[in-house]
């Protein structure tokens, strides 16, 4: 498994609230976590991690139409999700000895927004030795976040840093006042300066008495975009669905502005339970069904709406707030995820929007 990075910026000094949990102090003495052990018997759902930590917001920049946040806390396990013999697994990521910290960015449309769920991003970080590190980050998934990028980084020491983070021209549809954007690759160059002792003094705490349980910790309190879904969402209402754990919860609208062309657009937006995130990086088909007939059965492919956001959809003549439409999960979610999500999000197979 390759391993990726992140760096971030310019000292804006936030660092997120931990209220209502109880802090540890100074548990982290050296450039590694001490992260407790992993909970026996894990759901295969949503549950609460072991632990809640806060981080230091080091900056923005701009990349291009697009604006990237940048942020780490303190080095720690997560999960890529990989193919196993025709059905999919959570392969935990290790800490390795050398990990300072873990770097996390955020990327949204600076207009409106939207947060960017799932390209290519790469870090270069420099110092005024030369080359830190150069890598592809991850696409990540949390509760106090949603999505986002990021992965564990190896730090020489406390210094000032450079990083040039490139967000890849967009790989799915765009609608509406992002069509015809982001299609070619832009770079933000955002300076920090980082020190061991700060990175120590951000708040982190045990969940002790409900670690395991089903259910979340809260969003963080963020200056930037979050991923969540929107309240409401264009077009008209066929109806929504639930996976069987409860999930994630599918929104289907049969859309008929300009922007989706002439065709009717079954627009479907998946949110999780609790946080309300919508959830990247899954391969979908639907069918739908009308007058006992069908009248559309496919994949239904990602796409990025400045009302919307991240959705998935496809054009079905005639479609109509009365047609059945039923979404087939057919790949769960291949973003890496933070703990309290590694187990969660599998249960693969079809909902009926009603």
């Amino acid at each position: 498994m390759q391993r990726r990075a992140f760096l971030g910026a310019a000292g804006l000094g936030l660092t997120g609230s931990l209220a209502g949990c109880t802090a540890v102090s100074n548990v982290f003495e050296t450039t590694n976590s001490r992260e407790p052990p992993l909970v026996e018997n894990r759901p295969d759902a949503i549950y609460i991690p072991t632990h809640r930590e806060g981080m230091e917001m080091v900056g923005m920049g701009d990349a291009g139409g697009l604006k990237v946040g940048l942020m780490y806390s303190y080095a720690h396990r997560f999960w890529t999700v990989d193919p196993d013999g025709g059905s999919y697994v959570a392969t935990e990521v290790p800490l390795e000895a050398d990990d300072s910290i873990h770097l996390m960015a955020v990327v949204w449309e600076a207009e409106t927004g939207v947060v960017v769920p799932s390209t290519d991003v790469t870090v270069e970080l420099t110092n005024d030795d030369g080359l830190v590190y150069e890598e592809v980050v991850y696409p990540m998934f949390s509760q106090q976040m949603g999505v986002h990028y990021g992965d564990n980084v190896p730090l020489p020491g406390d210094d000032i840093y450079t990083a040039k983070v490139t967000v890849a021209g967009l790989p799915f549809e765009r609608f509406g006042a992002f069509d015809g954007q982001f299609e070619q690759a832009a770079t933000a160059t955002i300076e920090f300066d980082y020190r061991e002792g700060q990175r120590n003094d951000i708040p982190y705490s045990l969940l002790e008495d409900k670690q395991g349980q089903r259910g979340t910790v809260p969003r963080m309190e963020m200056e930037m975009p979050q991923g969540v879904a929107p309240s409401s969402l264009p077009g008209e209402t066929i109806g929504e669905g639930k996976t069987e754990t409860q999930d994630i919860t599918f929104r289907a609208q049969a859309a008929t502005d300009d922007r989706f062309g002439d065709t009717p657009y079954l627009l479907v937006s998946p949110k999780t339970r609790y946080n309300g995130y919508l959830v990247p990086q899954m391969g979908l088909s639907a069918t739908v069904e009308r007058d006992g007939e069908t009248a559309f059965e496919g994949d239904l492919t990602p796409g990025l709406d400045p009302e919307a956001g991240l959705h998935y959809g496809a054009p079905v003549e005639n479609l109509t707030p009365d047609d059945t439409v039923t979404v087939t999960i057919d790949v769960p979610p291949l973003v890496a995820r933070h703990e309290g999500y590694e187990t969660a999000f599998f249960d693969v197979g079809s909902v009926t929007v009603e």
